[in-house]
């Protein structure tokens, strides 16, 4: 039995280059991905950083690897790969596999003396990027959340029941089309709160809908909602959005247009402006006025959920101004079909 050359050869130096252009690739789409369908710039410069680590600055290493290329006798070279549409989602998945199987094999062929690489570089950023697929595809399901912040925001208020079946009435308001359920329960124990929660999150899901808490933060990460709604004098939005999970929404209420520039520095992924119109619901609201909502879409690109006294009659006016989206309260819990008056609404908000 002869005896196997370990010694770094031709065919080493292909195995590195090629793995080396394929890191790079998947890299560089990962980090455009954080830098321009995320607008994260933490994640963009930290895969960027990745990718100069690995780029080959000195010429004749470089030289080695390029010169071991052999396309037109390369084994591999005619394969062909169905082409699939592919989401964002889907996308990073793909290329954080392509990543870290490139940082697996460059890793091992590393140790072969002579192969001119770093083996314990390749195995850092192997779970460096594990971590970062791991955030990017948290914030990619967060992004899918927010596209859900359209049409009618229905609050459920557990105090405005009058003793009806919160998880019957809610299933008649996501069968009229409402994508976004809020969860308002001061009056629960939290227990009961969460039990609510859980049901309730399940129920959303099922009809492709949010469901949102308001204020209780414990009670969001314990149903495991999609995300939590705070108030100016609720826990502050930055400490909110530090403690929620990178894959949940955090919507903030803002009644003036300062508020709403704190808001969305803060990392809130929507705001709740209002009360545009006096409403029964809360008494002690300030109301802003519906000049309010156009104020500060000229100025922030951020989702506004208009909430205060809107109903049918007015709902429409107010996307027209620039909401994304209007939130209710009595407008259906207090109707004698809830189901037939979301349905109305969504109507309304619709046409064009």
């Amino acid at each position: 039995m002869h005896a196997m050359n370990t010694s770094a050869n031709k065919g080493t130096f292909r195995i590195i280059d090629a793995n080396l252009n394929r890191l790079g690739e998947a890299l560089r789409y990962l980090e455009e991905i954080a830098r321009f369908a995320l607008d994260d710039a933490r994640l963009s410069s930290e895969l960027k950083n990745l990718r100069h680590k690995v780029s080959v600055t000195n010429p004749d290493t470089k030289k080695t690897f390029v010169n071991a290329r052999d396309e037109q006798n390369d084994v591999g070279f005619d394969m062909k790969y169905e082409v699939q549409n592919r989401t964002f989602y889907q996308s990073v998945v793909a290329n954080s596999r392509r990543a870290e199987e490139s940082l697996r094999v460059l890793e091992e062929v590393a140790k072969i003396p002579g192969s001119q690489i770093e083996s314990g570089l390749f195995q850092e950023m192997r779970f460096q990027v594990y971590s970062i697929e791991k955030q990017l595809l948290s914030r990619l399901t967060r992004l899918d959340s927010v596209q859900l912040l359209t049409g009618l925001y229905v609050v459920l208020d557990t105090d405005v029941l009058n003793g009806r079946d919160p998880l019957k009435l809610t299933n008649e308001i996501l069968r009229a089309g409402t994508k976004v359920i809020q969860l308002r329960a001061k009056d629960y124990e939290t227990r009961d709160f969460i039990e609510l929660a859980e049901k309730l999150t399940k129920l959303c899901h099922r009809h492709n809908a949010l469901l949102i808490i308001n204020d209780r933060l414990d009670v969001a990460l314990a149903a495991d909602a999609d995300g939590l709604h705070v108030g100016q004098s609720d826990m502050p939005a930055k400490t909110a959005r530090e403690l929620l999970g990178i894959d949940k929404i955090l919507g903030v209420s803002v009644s003036h247009i300062e508020e709403a520039r704190k808001a969305k520095i803060d990392g809130a992924d929507y705001i709740g402006v209002g009360a545009i119109y006096a409403t029964p619901s809360k008494t002690d609201a300030v109301v802003t006025g519906k000049e309010l909502i156009s104020d500060i879409r000229k100025e922030l690109d951020i989702p506004i959920v208009a909430i205060g006294g809107i109903k049918k009659s007015n709902a429409r006016e107010l996307i027209d101004l620039g909401a994304d989206s209007v939130a209710v309260i009595s407008a259906v819990l207090c109707a004698e079909s809830p189901l037939q008056a979301a349905i109305d609404l969504i109507k309304t908000i619709s046409k064009k």
